[in-house]
């Protein structure tokens, strides 16, 4: 009894130092400077929720990894129109994959694409201004480092016009939240980049 109670202790202490040494491995930064970059962008990505509306089922509660950042066919509707969520992956022809990271960090830090054609809500473009030069950057890396997925998402539909599909509507805003000024959809000229 005494030895299987050895075995057992040691299977437990075993499983203890396999399941640390995982750990260390998954939060160990890497020595390469372009992996930690990466990683970097991993973690901001994920703390920051982009895939909650960049990545097809996350909103519904099942996120396909398969197309992870891919976009979606989900409208949002509210005064500016209707919006999806871009694909994010570098496929050449509907994601960023003819984006440069430098083009990636300018939208993320100015709200303005390389056609100059403004970011739109619900991107909380005013949010990501705020972003440091190094974690635009890493942003920007990470997105170049995911697989191309092929997906065209919708395009943009003017306020007023007929809409087919899925789409939430935001509200007309109670009085209490109704803005005192009109609001801007559009980044400033110029940008607001730091």
């Amino acid at each position: 009894m005494r030895a299987t109670w050895h075995v057992v202790t040691l299977l437990v202490f075993a499983l203890i130092l396999a399941a640390a040494g995982s750990c260390t491995r998954t939060s160990a930064k890497p020595s390469d400077p372009v992996a930690a970059r990466v990683v970097r962008g991993e973690y901001l990505i994920t703390v920051m929720g982009c895939g909650d509306c960049h990545t097809p089922g996350t909103l519904f509660g099942a996120p396909d990894p398969e197309r992870r950042f891919a976009g979606s066919e989900l409208g949002w509707k509210g005064p500016w129109g209707v919006t999806y969520a871009r694909n994010l992956t570098p496929d050449p022809e509907t994601g960023l994959g003819r984006w440069s990271e430098e083009q990636i960090v300018t939208a993320l830090r100015r709200g303005v694409r390389p056609d100059r054609s403004p970011l739109r809500p619900p991107m909380p473009w005013a949010n990501t201004t705020r972003l440091t030069d190094e974690d635009a950057l890493a942003l920007a890396a990470y997105l170049k480092s995911l697989p191309a997925v092929a997906h065209r998402v919708p395009d943009a539909v003017p306020p007023g016009q007929a809409v087919s599909g899925s789409v939430i509507e935001f509200p007309m805003p109670s009085p209490w939240d109704a803005p005192r000024s009109a609001p801007n959809a559009a980044p400033p000229a110029g940008g607001t980049a730091r």
